[in-house]
C-alpha cells in the first residue's frame, strides 16, 4: 500500500508540473486529467473511496466542459507539447524548485502518516466516508438543492455571455 500511495504522490506532483509548464490548453487538459485521477487515488487510499468517485466524475464532467471551450477558442495548428525545447526548461526548473522545496522543507513530520484511514478502527460498523455521505443528504438536502440551481444558473450564464452575435454557443474567435 505504501508504494501504491507513493506512486500516486509522485504521479500528482508530476502532474501538477506538466500542467504549469505546458502553454497548449490541450496537453494542459489533458494534464488536469491526470492530476485529478492522482489525486482521487490519494483520496480512496486514505479512507475515501465514495468521495474521490464523486469528485473524480465531478471533476471529468468540469475538465469536458473547459476542454471543449479552449479547444474551440485556441485555433493554434501547431501547439507546443511536451517535448519542445520550451517546455521541457519550464519542467525541468520547476523539478529543481520541487527538490530544493523538498529538502528545505523536509523533517520527521512525515514518517507516521502512511496509515490508512480503515486501518485505524478495527470494529467500526460505517466506514468514514459513507456516514459523512448520509449527514450531507440528510441534513444538507436544503443546501443541495441550492447548490444544483446555482450551478445550473451559472451554465445558462455563461453559455448566454459565450453566444456572441451569433446564435452558436461556441464560436471562433
Amino acid at each position: 500500500m505504501t508504494y501504491l500511495m507513493c506512486l500516486f504522490l509522485f504521479g500528482l506532483v508530476f502532474g501538477l508540473v506538466a500542467v504549469a509548464s505546458n502553454p497548449s490548453p490541450y496537453f494542459a487538459a489533458l494534464g488536469l486529467v491526470v492530476v485529478s485521477g492522482m489525486g482521487c487515488g490519494i483520496l480512496a487510499g486514505y479512507g475515501g473511496p465514495f468521495l474521490s468517485l464523486v469528485l473524480f466524475l465531478i471533476y471529468l464532467g468540469g475538465m469536458l466542459v473547459v476542454f471543449a471551450y479552449s479547444a474551440a477558442l485556441a485555433a493554434e495548428p501547431y501547439p507546443e507539447s511536451w517535448g519542445s525545447r520550451a517546455v521541457m526548461v519550464y519542467m525541468g526548473v520547476y523539478t529543481i524548485g520541487l527538490v530544493v522545496g523538498l529538502f528545505m522543507f523536509c523533517g520527521g513530520w512525515n514518517e507516521y502518516s502512511w496509515v490508512p484511514a480503515d486501518e485505524l478502527a478495527d470494529f467500526s460498523l460505517f466506514r468514514g466516508d459513507i456516514g459523512g455521505v448520509a449527514l450531507m443528504y440528510s441534513f444538507g438536502g436544503g443546501m443541495l438543492l441550492v447548490g444544483a440551481g446555482v450551478l445550473l444558473l451559472t451554465l445558462f450564464v455563461v453559455l448566454e455571455l459565450t453566444r456572441g452575435l451569433s446564435r452558436g454557443a461556441l464560436r471562433a474567435v
